[in-house]
């Protein structure tokens, strides 16, 4: 079967990965995280006091970006790749609510977006790849042949965000994670470089009532139909 491009953007705690993830896996494709590189730097840019919440210093981080070396592996225990900043697993480090707060500020500088973006265009030159983020099937992928574009009402996202968070017993409020929610849109759709939209061609798919079988079948059936 013809192996295509899957591009999947949309709003903050959508459950992209987790559909881009069942979707490969479903397909035999290879998944790539665009969001978790965009948390690998702002992790990075958090051990080296870059940014905080009363500052941030984006000159230092691209003078450091060549300090950056991203790569994900593959791990079959948890069936998916993990990635690594400078060969260290940083998989769960950037999925806290901490490195969430600052990591649309992160993902604004357009020289942090060019270093990335060249990297996951590399990833994809070879087609059966997923991959999810803000600006996948606008900037990234603009010619995939298959783009969706996720979203959800901002009070269930930030229901779901908090729920994962303590799962992993972080001390949050919801209220917190409401907040970061919104801050996010609001950040991913007014930066000048790479805004978050929804590209002309993409399917809209809003998940606000749908279990994650539901929405992964009716990508699948988008996919079959874009093979075709």
């Amino acid at each position: 079967m013809k192996k295509i491009t899957i591009a999947i953007d949309g709003f903050s705690s959508t459950g992209k990965s987790t559909l881009a993830k069942a979707l490969a896996k479903k397909l035999g494709y290879v998944y790539i995280d665009t969001g978790a590189m965009y948390r690998a730097v702002t992790l990075f840019a958090m051990r080296k006091s870059f940014i905080d919440t009363k500052h941030f210093d984006r000159d230092r981080l691209v003078e450091s970006l060549d300090l950056i070396e991203l790569h994900f592996e593959y791990n079959p225990e948890r069936g998916f790749a993990e990635i690594y900043l400078n060969q260290e697993n940083v998989e769960s480090l950037i999925r806290t609510l901490e490195v969430s707060q600052f990591v649309s500020q992160i993902a604004e500088v357009r020289e942090v977006r060019k270093k990335l973006v060249e990297q996951q265009q590399n990833f994809g030159k070879s087609k059966g790849v997923v991959m999810d983020g803000r600006d996948i099937g606008t900037v990234v992928f603009p010619d995939a042949e298959l783009k969706i574009f996720m979203t959800a009402s901002p009070d269930i996202r930030a229901q779901r965000r908090y729920d994962e968070l303590k799962e992993k017993s972080e001390n949050i409020t919801y209220e917190a994670v409401y907040q970061n929610v919104v801050e996010r849109d609001r950040i991913d759709t007014t930066r000048e470089d790479s805004p978050l939209i929804k590209a002309d061609d993409a399917i809209e798919v809003d998940n606000s009532t749908l279990t994650r079988e539901e929405q992964l079948d009716i990508i699948l059936n988008l996919v079959a139909q874009s093979v075709k």
